[in-house]
C-alpha cells in the first residue's frame, strides 16, 4: 500500500532501526517505546489487521509468532526474565497503524491489567 508507513519501512523507503529481516518479515525498534526493549514485527505483505489474515497468511503469522518473536527475544536478552507480545486490533484495541504488527516488549516488569 503506497500510503502505509509500515509498507514504506518494509520497502526501506523510510529509515528504521532494524532488528530482524527475512524474505517475508521485518522487525524494527518502535519510535515511541513503551519498554526498554520495544520491537515491532511486521509482515512485508500488507495485511490490515489480525482480522484480515487470510488462509494463505496463516503460515506467515505462525512464522512470526513461533520463529521470529522468540529469536528476537533471545537476541535482545529478554527471553530469560520474560516479555510481552501484543497485537492491537482495531481502533478500540489501540491499533494506530492499519498494518498488522506484533509488539515485543521487555526488559521491565509488565503489569496487569495493561491499561
Amino acid at each position: 500500500m503506497s500510503d502505509c508507513i509500515f509498507c514504506k519501512i518494509a520497502a526501506k523507503e523510510v529509515p528504521a532501526n532494524f532488528a530482524y529481516e527475512d524474505d517475508d518479515v521485518i522487525a524494527f525498534s518502535d519510535l515511541a517505546p513503551q519498554a526498554p526493549v520495544h520491537i515491532l514485527v511486521i509482515p512485508k505483505k500488507h495485511i490490515e489487521s489480525l482480522l484480515a489474515v487470510g488462509e494463505e497468511d496463516k503460515k506467515l503469522l505462525s512464522h512470526i509468532m513461533v520463529d521470529v518473536v522468540p529469536q528476537i527475544a533471545r537476541e535482545k536478552h529478554i527471553d530469560e526474565k520474560g516479555f510481552r507480545v501484543v497485537i492491537n486490533t482495531g481502533d478500540d484495541g489501540g491499533q494506530t497503524v492499519k498494518h498488522l504488527h506484533v509488539h515485543i516488549l521487555g526488559d521491565r516488569s509488565m503489569q496487569w491489567p495493561p491499561g
